[in-house]
């Protein structure tokens, strides 16, 4: 709203500082800013509303230390992550870029989706909430909303980068073409010049025409498939206080920095990656998501004040998948994203392991104390039990563990930024 009023009235004025508005980094400043104080300010509130409602979290003892002590704590707190972000971006946002449209409409999208699931389990009692294919569906619509927009949308384009000769020089120059084009073209990593295309897999097909076509089909199927894996992923991972908000937010940094090199025609001819025009305002977003989250670690760090459910867990990995996959970098989120990953990973280890077992020993044996993964950090291993990996016998403390595992994604996110210059 603001960003439209300067831009509309104040544009040709003499107005002092009229031309704030045009700067990304003021606004992302500002948005995290006001996405931080919204979150404080209107945390408290928000908890106290969803306690005198009476929606706490139902705890099933599971022999984790200080599990019960949880019960009756405030969930779906990913409402005050939503609001705090959504109020900043449509103050300050550019609305009339396709980037910061379709992050917007993932955040009520994945959220609403995740406040269903809440609603079922705390109305009907419910601990399954929401069928699971209900939220795959979710999660594919969204998807199909990106993935096809992105091969729609005449505002998403980029312009590919190439390695050039300077012979006054005799040193290689990176060059991006002149030329906009609408491909279904991604950034992968180790390899030279960071670019990889879908329709090269689709090239034995009988015409061009037909191979682009298929090309696109092919990453809108990524795209769908990147989406729910990372939702799920970022689900899984809400188990600690403050685990997968941290976490998000490591990632979420990540990315707007990424974003806001791949807007920028200098720097990303630096680093040898693609340039797309407009998707530097997703960097505003992306600061009010990341403000967001701060604020919301007050009161979901250990112990937790509230918790922020599915409505914020859904959430927090649909968009982080979204943000990535807008600014084609959805190659880089089994690095990025792994602690999503293995918590995912690790659950369907067990499951399969499990069976396998008890299948042909007649009783079933488990990798994991117990996961997801996290929580195999929390639980003893008594002597004699049937699990693979027994380490640490001695149960953490549950800051020790969430602590740790924001050093391994800081770890992991500077590791994502080593692999765009190796080659």
């Amino acid at each position: 709203m603001f960003y439209s009023i300067f831009q509309k009235y104040l544009e040709s004025t003499d107005i002092p500082g009229r031309h704030l508005m045009d700067f990304i980094t003021f606004r992302a400043g500002i948005a995290f800013a006001l996405a931080l104080l919204l979150a404080l300010v209107f945390g408290q509130t928000v908890i106290h509303r969803l306690q005198k409602m009476q929606i706490g979290e139902d705890i099933r003892d599971l022999g984790l230390a200080g599990q019960m002590e949880k019960k009756g704590t405030p969930t779906m707190g990913g409402i005050i992550i939503i609001l705090s972000i959504l109020i900043p971006c449509l103050l300050i946002g550019n609305l009339s870029n396709i980037y910061m449209s379709l992050m917007l409409i993932a955040t009520v999208w994945m959220g609403t989706i995740g406040f269903l699931d809440d609603y079922r389990k705390i109305k009907f009692h419910n601990k399954d909430g929401l069928k699971g294919k209900y939220k795959v569906a979710g999660q594919v619509g969204l998807g199909l909303i990106v993935g096809l927009s992105m091969w729609f949308s005449p505002q998403i384009v980029m312009s590919e980068n190439d390695e050039v000769m300077n012979l006054d020089r005799h040193e290689t120059e990176i060059v991006h073409s002149p030329i906009m084009e609408k491909t279904p073209q991604t950034t992968i990593p180790f390899v030279k010049n960071h670019n990889f295309n879908y329709e090269w897999l689709t090239k034995w097909m009988p015409s061009e025409e037909a191979a682009e076509t298929a090309g696109w089909i092919a990453f809108v199927i990524i795209v769908i498939f990147v989406v729910t894996a990372v939702s799920n992923g970022a689900n899984l991972t809400d188990g600690l206080d403050g685990l997968c908000a941290g976490t998000s937010a490591i990632i979420a940094v990540a990315l707007l920095i990424m974003a806001y090199l791949s807007g920028n025609l200098i720097y990303s001819g630096y680093l040898n990656i693609m340039y797309i025009p407009g998707s530097e305002e997703m960097v505003v977003y992306g600061a009010a998501f990341v403000g967001a989250l701060v604020g919301f670690l007050w009161y979901n760090a250990f112990p937790a004040q509230v918790f922020m459910g599915d409505t914020g867990s859904l959430m927090l990995g649909g968009v982080i998948a979204v943000f990535a996959i807008l600014i084609r970098k959805e190659l880089l989120i089994p690095l990025l994203c792994l602690i999503f990953f293995i918590e995912d990973l690790s659950v369907m280890l067990q499951v399969a392991y499990f069976k396998h077992t008890k299948k042909r020993y007649g009783e079933g044996r488990r990798i994991f104390k117990m996961t997801p993964l996290h929580h195999h950090f929390q639980k003893d291993a008594p002597a004699g039990s049937m699990v693979l990996w027994k380490y640490p016998r001695i149960p953490m403390p549950e800051p020790r563990i969430v602590v740790r595992f924001w050093i391994v994604g800081i770890l992991l996110a500077v590791l994502t930024f080593v692999t765009l210059k190796i080659r």
